[in-house]
């Protein structure tokens, strides 16, 4: 099940051009620093990072830690 989910996201993510997604991850990390403003906020780093993680290694290794530390905290251990 979750597997599939993953596979689908990846599939949305992936039809997108490679310079949209950086533009994309960069400009959403960018509306993450200034979180203090009324409009942005600080969810848009993450969201940022998630972005950029399908195309630049040091994003993906984030991205996986935080998959592995989300799934050992919801199970308890």
């Amino acid at each position: 099940m979750v597997k599939d989910y993953y596979q689908r996201i990846q599939h949305s993510v992936r039809r997108y051009p490679r310079w949209l997604r950086l533009a994309t991850g960069v400009l959403l990390l960018l509306g993450g620093i200034l979180g203090f403003l009324p409009v942005v906020g600080f969810w848009m780093f993450p969201l940022g990072l998630l972005v950029l993680s399908y195309d630049l290694p040091w994003a993906r290794r984030w991205r996986r830690r935080m998959e592995v530390w989300w799934l050992r905290r919801k199970r308890g251990r």
